[in-house]
């Protein structure tokens, strides 16, 4: 009897998940930086925060 050829597909799909999550990874780590080297989320003064919550508490004309 002949042998059956293995199939490659269960390896290729699995190299390709490896590689997509890889990649999810690696974009995350990216945009951190990116994120924390243009100080994206910048905490506000008392002054700041006073004039947004006097313009919330301000009733709509």
């Amino acid at each position: 009897m002949a042998e059956k050829p293995k199939s490659m597909v269960l390896g290729v799909v699995a190299a390709a998940v490896f590689a997509g999550l890889g990649r999810m990874v690696v974009q995350k780590i990216m945009a951190d930086r990116a994120a924390r080297e243009n100080r994206v989320t910048a905490p506000l003064d008392a002054e700041t925060r006073a004039r947004i919550s006097d313009a919330l508490r301000r009733p709509s004309k």
